[in-house]
């Protein structure tokens, strides 16, 4: 009897551990299974680029930064990230701007620029105060606005996008450079609209040519627009990109070294002078420049819709009167819902 009850036994505890091995099995099958479901839907998101890009909402001037993100957004598939940089009296109204227009569906981080940064390192010039305003030296400060991000676009806010943004973010930077530009140098059509305001494509760009410890071999040398920046974080502060152009502030606060009233002003100077011949290059479509030097030039209706990027760099902007090319600006902006910025038109 003991005999047959301890077989029984042992049988018994054999089914048992079958059912629960079964049991096991289907269990972790379906957990395995239930897992990679949820890494393959989560892969692409996590696996996707994010394309940080900088732009200033200045007083006065925030339906320029709302077009310029309304044009980026609109073009492009690809997952941005709109660093929006402005001082603490116009975040509230810049916020109320996009949370209340088709543009609440953007990617945005909010950051405050502190004007107390350029204290002392900015001479004044009244013959462009404009060009004097705190956010036109944000690009000065990148790294120390965006921390996580290797790669980073920095845009003014007179500029449209017409082409995919993910097609300048992948320009390639040089080993050991930490900006790329575009030259004033690099298309025939630009030469052709610098000539007609009477500009230089070559030349000084505001820094005294007589001036050998600054700039050597300046007539020879081409300039270029620091409004569209590829840069590289790493390199950037690797070689104290801000500190020397902080360096180069100073300098022209003591000795007045280049002047507002030549190139892009005191914001552009420093950077032509740090950057020079040490840089990468865009391609040139993504930055057609020059279009608010004059009221009376224009470019070909072709040649624009071909253009990656527009940019009404100079005085006549878009949104004032008198301008070029303003429709298609136009195409971008998104009217404010307060009421406050009104674009200058002939009838208005």
């Amino acid at each position: 009897i003991i005999s047959v009850l301890s077989v029984n036994q042992i049988l018994l505890l054999l089914l048992v551990l079958t059912v629960c091995a079964i049991l096991y099995n289907k269990v972790h099958q379906v957990s395995s299974a239930l897992k990679n479901e949820a890494v393959d839907l989560e892969t692409p998101e996590e696996m996707e680029e994010e394309i940080p890009v900088v732009i200033c909402a200045a007083a006065g001037r925030m339906g320029a930064a709302i077009a310029a993100i309304s044009s980026i957004y609109s073009n492009t598939e690809a997952n941005v990230l709109f660093y929006i940089v402005g001082l603490k009296t116009t975040i509230p109204h810049f916020r109320k701007w996009i949370e209340n227009s088709k543009l609440k569906e953007i990617k945005f981080k909010v950051v405050e620029f502190n004007p107390m940064v350029l204290k002392g390192k900015i001479r004044q010039d009244a013959s462009r105060p404009e060009l004097l305003q705190p956010l036109n030296f944000v690009r000065f400060y990148l790294p120390l606005l965006i921390q996580k991000h290797e790669k980073v676009i920095y845009l003014d806010d007179d500029i449209i996008v017409q082409g995919d943004i993910q097609e300048l973010f992948d320009t390639k930077l040089a080993p050991g450079h930490a900006a790329a530009f575009s030259d004033d140098c690099d298309l025939p059509s630009t030469h052709e609209m610098v000539r007609s305001v009477g500009m230089q494509v070559r030349g000084h760009f505001g820094i005294p040519i007589g001036h050998e410890c600054i700039y050597p071999q300046i007539p020879s040398t081409c300039s270029f627009n620091p409004g569209v920046i590829v840069a590289n974080m790493t390199e950037w502060k690797h070689q104290r990109i801000t500190k020397q152009l902080e360096k180069w502030m100073l300098r022209n606060v003591e000795e007045n070294l280049y002047s507002s009233t030549l190139g892009g002003g005191v914001a552009t100077s420093p950077m032509l002078i740090v950057f020079h011949r040490k840089y990468s290059t865009i391609n040139p479509m993504w930055h057609i420049r020059h279009l608010g030097w004059s009221p009376d030039t224009r470019y070909s209706e072709h040649f624009l819709q071909e253009a990656k990027l527009l940019h009404w760099n100079g005085r006549y902007k878009p949104w004032d009167y008198p301008s070029v090319h303003t429709e298609l600006w136009e195409t971008w902006f998104i009217p404010d819902p307060s009421g406050k910025f009104k674009l200058t038109r002939p009838d208005s």
